[in-house]
């Protein structure tokens, strides 16, 4: 079936309520052309271990540039629990994700990436915490991360620290979007509007009972990180902009320490004035000129993302684009709606 449609219609081709779906798959693909029918293989045995006939597997292609759509055709065609997205061009992971979310009809939603890095196996281990804990989310914690450079590993830490120190409440440091979690949890996702997604934080945000597991996190099982350094930089700057407003207080910050400084320039310049003798030189004007200029031309960025991201919100530009939607839907489990489930 040929369509275009954005997010917000994407609401609309929800299925209608009926028999529970207990776990519904949620699955971003980039470029996973080999990876896939591994994928498929190990995420349909753990969930006919622990879901029966009652599970759903949502794969979206998001503008992969490999054989990905024509594998995922394939497996929708074959397996009637997968559902197959393809995207109009490169959207981006998270914006994949709530392709994959939006569409989601099980009890329990589980993210996963295609790569296999975080094991699919863990959902058994993951709904039974969930029973037994009374958890709204469980998500994975990574204990190691095998085939990943020292730099990578250095830079993650640094950023979920900095995030730590940046916002008023807790994002889970070492962890990323792998995760199950219940569906009022994703009823209260799905209608957070930012544009500029981080979706590990609004998870984090939304609050409920989330409670993590350890694993060791896995090699790529095939293929290359389409995660460049460039992307990992964006996605940083999406998070910190999107979940605190403190990056622009440092220019409250940096002006009353240049004050500071200033008034005991002044006294120096004073004192020197008075009691010696002077020569002007051009290297403390520089000096200062550059610190200035540097201060000034640092804090207007800083304050240009965040009106850069304004700025893209108000336009309200549809997150997405389906170019083309491959599988049959199955119907969708009702929301919980009990008291602690009500959104605010």
């Amino acid at each position: 079936m040929n369509l275009i449609v954005d997010n917000k219609e994407t609401l609309a081709m929800r299925p209608p309520l009926g028999p529970a779906v207990k776990v519904s798959v949620a699955i971003p693909c980039y470029n996973e052309e080999a990876s896939l029918p591994e994928l498929h293989r190990r995420v349909t045995a753990v969930c006919r271990e622990v879901a029966g006939d009652a599970y759903e597997m949502i794969l979206v292609n998001d503008g992969s540039r490999d054989g990905t759509w024509s594998v995922i055709s394939k497996l929708a065609t074959a397996d009637s629990h997968v559902r197959g997205i393809d995207l109009s061009r490169n959207f981006g992971h998270q914006a994949a994700l709530t392709a994959a979310l939006t569409l989601c009809a099980g009890e329990r939603i589980f993210i996963l990436d295609a790569d296999l890095q975080d094991p699919p196996e863990l959902l058994k281990p993951m709904m039974e915490k969930m029973d037994a804990e009374g958890a709204d989310v469980v998500y994975g914690k990574r204990r190691s991360r095998a085939g990943e450079t020292q730099s990578k590993k250095l830079t993650a830490m640094i950023f979920y620290r900095l995030l730590g120190k940046l916002i008023d409440f807790e994002i889970p440091s070492d962890t990323g979007d792998f995760r199950l979690m219940t569906r009022r949890v994703l009823e209260a996702l799905l209608s957070m509007p930012e544009s500029h997604r981080f979706i590990r934080g609004m998870v984090a945000w939304i609050g409920f009972r989330q409670l993590p597991i350890e694993y060791d996190r896995q090699s790529r099982y095939a293929g290359e990180t389409g995660y460049t350094f460039a992307k990992m930089l964006n996605f940083a700057l999406d998070a910190i902009t999107a979940f605190s407003a403190r990056p622009l207080r440092l220019g409250l910050y940096a002006g009353m320490a240049l004050v500071g400084l200033s008034w005991i320039g002044i006294l120096y310049s004073l004192v020197s004035w008075l009691f010696f003798a002077t020569t002007p030189g051009w290297t403390s004007l520089i000096i200062v000129v550059m610190f200035m200029g540097g201060a000034q031309i640092f804090m207007l960025a800083m304050i240009g993302e965040y009106v850069s991201r304004t700025f893209v919100q108000t336009k309200n530009r549809p997150l997405y684009l389906l170019r083309e939607v491959v599988g049959s839907p199955v119907a969708r489990a009702k929301p919980e709606t009990t008291e602690s489930s009500t959104a605010a």
